[in-house]
C-alpha cells in the first residue's frame, strides 16, 4: 500500500489550491460487512463530469476480497472487502491513467 497511499497523497496535494480542499477531498471509511469505502471528489478537477459504470469483482459468494467501483455525483466511489484498500486506491489510479 505505500505506493498507492503515496500516490493518493500526491494527487490530493496537487488538487489543494486554497479552495478545493475546503469543499472536496478524499474520504476513507470502514464498512460493517466488513470492508472499506473510498470516495474521491472529482468536482473542480480535470476529471469532473466524467462517467464510469459500476465495475464489480468477486461480489458473489462469501469472498472477503470483493471490490466495486463507479462514479456517482462527481465522485469516484469504491468499496471492497477488509484487505482491499490498496486495490481500491489502485482502481482509482487505473481509471485516471486511462483518461
Amino acid at each position: 500500500m505505500p505506493d498507492e497511499l503515496t500516490r493518493l497523497q500526491s494527487w490530493y496535494d496537487e488538487h489543494c489550491n486554497g479552495d478545493w480542499e475546503h469543499s472536496y477531498g478524499v474520504h476513507i471509511e470502514t464498512l460493517d460487512n466488513p470492508g472499506w469505502s473510498l470516495r474521491i471528489d472529482l468536482s473542480g478537477t480535470e476529471y469532473s463530469g466524467r462517467k464510469l459504470a459500476m465495475v464489480e469483482n468477486g461480489i458473489s459468494g462469501a469472498k472477503r476480497t470483493w471490490t466495486a467501483y463507479y462514479i456517482e455525483n462527481d465522485q469516484f466511489c469504491a468499496a471492497g472487502g477488509p484487505s482491499t484498500l490498496p486495490l481500491l486506491i489502485g482502481c482509482f489510479f487505473d481509471w485516471i491513467d486511462s483518461q
